[in-house]
């Protein structure tokens, strides 16, 4: 792929340069007493800090905006969005989805295709391909980020991904030697959580829960704005989170035909692991297809599931309002012990929140705290080229916290 422009050694951004960096990336343009007032710095010491990042081009003089005071012109700081591109990769059991972003996010080309091996080397060789293919036209790609299910260390090594059957894979040096890009690797509702945070519909939220729904189930905090780590990066994998007697929260809504008898059904489920009232043996995509093929008598996809249930097929509704109830159990577990403004709803079988609403919102209601409000749930329309844009914020972050 083409060279990497050539830029000085890098050193970490730490303390009130990295905290002025990510106010302006998130929030920019930002005028220097804003500034100051967020970060609660005095004037001197925000100059001191924000010099040498101008001097480096990290930060620009945007256009100014009015008046600061004693009618001097307010010059806000900022970053130049289209300055540095960045690629972002989200790998599945078949497939490469990659994305280019500019500075903040926004997606500037797609590009998806299937997987010709879960070998290491295999995968590495397609992603340093889909590199070079976008690359072609952009020598403004600065680094890559790769987002994948399973347990990850210092956004380096891939712990475990059993998706494509890897153990200990040093995946983000493998990358960085077959582009020349520094290149990153987290887990992959981390990588999506960050995404939100910054530029979607977290943004401006200072706590929301992401949860996703689909071959996995995962989910992303934050809280007083800030992602919550925890001592693995896969912590968020909920997927074998009991969801307890889900008969008791569910039901009213939905009708004697569609309500706790369903919804208990699908929570008794076992899971992959033989679990029985695990959210994977309820929510996961293979088990809800698995119980409407047992309803149904056939072979159905999601989506077709869906469209029967809303056009009154009784047993695919009977289907998705069982999976729909224990979902809202387990968005109740993570209310009661979390209480986020709001609640994202993401992955393949999010739509289970828009179709199943009625028992999703029952069963949500019945088994949070009496006291507790029900944040509003925001279902997102499911692509998988989101969660490589997740990939992509990761590569944006630790670009902008270097020098």
């Amino acid at each position: 792929m083409p060279d990497a422009p050539s830029t000085p050694a890098r050193e970490p951004l730490v303390g009130s340069a990295q905290a002025v960096v990510l106010e302006v990336l998130v929030h920019g343009p930002l005028s220097r007493s804003e500034l100051a007032a967020r970060l609660s710095l005095s004037g001197p010491s925000l100059t001191r800090i924000t010099k040498p990042l101008i001097d480096s081009g990290l930060l620009v003089e945007a256009p100014s905006t009015g008046s600061a005071g004693l009618g001097r012109p307010a010059v806000p700081l900022d970053l130049d969005p289209g300055k540095h591109h960045f690629l972002g990769v989200k790998l599945t059991r078949d497939r490469l989805f990659a994305v280019v972003t500019d500075q903040r996010g926004a997606i500037l080309r797609e590009h998806d295709e299937e997987l010709l091996g879960r070998g290491v080397a295999s995968v590495v060789e397609q992603i340093a391909g889909a590199a070079t293919r976008l690359a072609a036209d952009d020598p403004r790609i600065r680094a890559t980020g790769i987002a994948l299910g399973g347990s990850t260390v210092d956004r380096e090594h891939v712990r475990r991904a059993a998706f494509l059957d890897w153990t200990d894979v040093p995946l983000g040096r493998l990358v960085s030697d077959a582009t020349g890009l520094p290149s990153w690797v987290e887990n992959d509702v981390r990588a999506l959580t960050q995404a939100e945070h910054w530029f979607g519909a977290g943004r401006g939220h200072r706590s929301f829960a992401l949860v996703t729904v689909g071959a996995g189930i995962g989910l992303g905090l934050v809280a007083n704005d800030a992602i919550i780590a925890g001592a693995h990066s896969s912590a968020g994998s909920i997927g074998h989170q009991r969801l307890g007697r889900v008969d008791d929260a569910a039901g009213a809504a939905t009708g004697a035909a569609t309500g706790a008898a369903t919804a208990a059904a699908a929570a008794d489920a076992p899971c992959e692991l033989g679990h029985r009232g695990c959210a994977r043996g309820a929510l996961s995509e293979g088990a809800v297809l698995a119980r409407a093929r047992a309803a149904l008598g056939r072979e159905v996809g999601f989506d077709e599931l869906l469209g029967l249930a809303g056009a009154g097929d009784g047993e695919a509704r009977r289907v998705v309002d069982g999976a729909a109830s224990a979902l809202g159990i387990l968005l109740a577990d993570v209310v009661n012990v979390f209480d986020p403004e709001v609640v994202l709803l993401s992955g393949e079988c999010a739509a289970l929140g828009t179709v199943g609403a009625t028992a999703l919102d029952d069963a949500l209601r019945r088994a949070t705290h009496w006291a507790t409000p029900t944040p509003a749930i925001v279902v997102q329309p499911f692509r998988f080229t989101a969660w490589a844009r997740g990939a992509a914020a990761v590569a944006i972050r630790q670009h902008a916290l270097s020098r």
